[in-house]
């Protein structure tokens, strides 16, 4: 017996739960060389604004013992040039599509959700209320409860099709967020968004990043993430795609057992491209050795103390 990798989140079925973390392949195009995007759950592009941003100049990444840091600052081509010159790219593919949509002022996040709406091949919006490194917008959104939901609601006037919530960790309380975007009217969230981080050149003195700090990503955030997805999946209905340093099938499995619907994968794509690909096999592979029939039978399942 294959066993079943589909999942569904909000209404909308996806081919495997595996799929690309926003900010690590672009729009697709290069990933599409490597292998069919069939073979993803969904293609997350990376941050869509109204108008396109060149980002911070570089060095804008660095490593770390096990993750990277990265302040790129939303670069991106503005949503004009992403439904003209992406969008069709995008129509050709067999995979689901989610836009990562970011902004610096609220009625950006209206306007950008407003004009996707008319585009039938996107089937989600992920609101990108949690990124750390940019100096207005993003995280401000979805570090106050009242704001994340007040975020949530407009956007959701605009957009017709599901919305998915990014959550940042950087906050108190992750639930309390969760919790406001739920009440906002939020159809799914993404746990984790990167850590707040530097690191520090000890030759020159300074910070390895021209942004001073970023956002840390890869294996080191993977505990974290699982403590979030978990206390989020405790607290709140409403499905939840995990984030954070996710590598391995096994990887995927905790993130599943701790109430994970679907994954998404970023930081490993710059070690190892077709990634997903390799991770969906394994995850077929351990259901079979685990005489498991679905990959929904993981969902919620870990057996506390």
């Amino acid at each position: 017996m294959t066993p079943n990798l589909k999942v569904s989140i909000a209404g909308v079925e996806f081919a495997t739960p595996i799929m690309t973390a926003s900010g690590c392949c672009g729009y697709g195009e290069e990933l599409a060389a490597i292998f069919p995007m069939s073979k993803l759950g969904a293609l997350v592009t990376k941050s869509v604004t109204l108008n396109p941003r060149e980002g911070h100049p570089p060095p804008r990444t660095a490593e770390t013992a096990s993750g990277m840091l990265n302040a790129i600052g939303l670069a991106n081509v503005g949503v004009d040039r992403f439904i003209t010159e992406k969008i069709p790219f995008l129509e050709k593919q067999k995979t689901k599509v989610i836009v990562n949509v970011a902004g610096s002022k609220l009625e950006e996040y209206v306007e950008v959700c407003s004009r996707l709406n008319d585009i039938e091949r996107v089937d989600m919006i992920e609101l990108n209320i949690s990124c750390p490194n940019v100096n207005e917008g993003g995280m401000e959104f979805g570090s106050d409860p009242a704001m994340t939901e007040k975020s949530v609601a407009a956007v959701k006037k605009v957009f017709s099709r599901p919305l998915i919530a990014k959550l940042s960790p950087n906050v108190t309380s992750i639930t309390t967020i969760a919790q406001a975007a739920q009440q906002g009217g939020a159809d799914a969230f993404s746990v984790i968004n990167s850590l707040v981080g530097t690191s520090i050149d000890t030759d020159t003195w300074r910070p390895r990043l021209t942004n001073n700090k970023g956002g840390l990503t890869g294996p080191a955030i993977k505990p974290v993430a699982l403590a979030m997805v978990n206390a989020v999946y405790e607290k709140c209905s409403l499905p939840i795609i995990g984030i954070g340093g996710i590598a391995t099938a096994e990887d995927v499995v905790e993130f599943m057992l701790c109430g994970a619907t679907a994954v998404q994968v970023g930081t490993s794509l710059f070690v190892r491209p077709d990634a997903p690909v390799i991770i969906a096999d394994g995850l077929k592979e351990y259901l079979r050795k685990k005489k498991l029939s679905s990959a929904c039978e993981l969902i919620g399942k870990v057996r506390k103390y």
